[in-house]
């Protein structure tokens, strides 16, 4: 199976001159001493315009491994629930991407919950507008991707341990998960309700994560795979998350009235 972009010229550049210029553009923005190896990453999925000087800034930081686990929204009503592809290769304008098979293949079996399903894959940005990043920045990776559309705490739990088997067997891979949070409110009612949803995920804290968003009505629409993430993390004994950079789409567009919020980690 060959999955076509389905958001290139939209969410960012379908030239590959321009698609480059801006991806190197977000992540020279720092200056990077020294990358890190680290287990998993959190970063936005919003068009490049808005949020790709926070994914630029994460990325930047990271020594990149070959094998990645690519953990994403399911942001449409079709398809599977929790929905993996085993097989064949992702284009982008820069050329086509492998699904690691046998990466893939083991966590399918260690997670029953999983679906082999092309159909919530193949209009879903989430994980695609990571591909050009991992391109320029980690040329010859594979990866495997998954969309989770389920919002049930013991499914995404599930989830989550079987990747934290997988991950305790496999410690060169990196577990790429993406998520935006607080969605069209004004920019202050965001930040707050960010806050509260960033010190969860700082303190490793799934079930935390899942009932703040919860009870704040904090619209974070990667909320199943974070869960997941962490689920994972603490099953590993990873110990050290780093909030690189947080930002709305107000410090892009100036309009402050009705924002989304975008936030990226680096977790050790």
């Amino acid at each position: 199976m060959l999955r076509l972009p389905a958001v290139a010229g939209t969410f960012y550049p379908d030239h590959p001159k321009e698609l480059s210029r801006q991806i190197h553009q977000f992540a020279r923005q720092e200056k990077v001493l020294e990358t890190i190896a680290c287990r998993a990453c959190l970063v936005p999925h919003a068009g490049y315009m808005y949020s790709g000087h926070v994914a630029g800034v994460v990325y930047a930081r990271i020594a990149f491994p070959r094998r990645i686990i690519i953990l994403g929204v399911r942001h449409f009503p079709h398809g599977a629930e929790a929905a993996i592809l085993t097989r064949g290769a992702w284009r982008t304008p820069l050329g086509e991407v492998p699904v690691d098979r046998d990466l893939a293949l083991k966590i399918s079996a260690a997670c029953p919950l999983l679906s082999e399903d092309a159909v919530a894959h193949e209009r879903e940005h989430s994980l695609e507008v990571q591909l050009p990043f991992l391109q320029l920045l980690n040329p010859g990776f594979e990866f495997v991707p998954i969309a989770l559309g389920t919002s049930r705490f013991d499914e995404l739990v599930s989830v989550g341990e079987s990747l934290g088997g997988v991950l305790s067997a496999e410690p060169g891979v990196l577990l790429l998960v993406t998520s935006d949070f607080n969605h069209y409110e004004d920019d202050g009612t965001t930040r707050r309700k960010d806050r509260l949803a960033i010190e969860k995920i700082l303190r490793f804290d799934p079930r935390g994560l899942f009932d703040v968003c919860r009870k704040e009505e904090i619209s974070m629409c990667g909320l199943g795979p974070a869960v997941a993430m962490l689920t994972a993390l603490k099953q590993i004994g990873s110990n050290h998350a780093e909030l690189v950079k947080y930002a709305t789409s107000a410090d892009v567009s100036g309009d402050r009235s009705r924002v989304v919020g975008y936030a990226g980690f680096l977790f050790t």
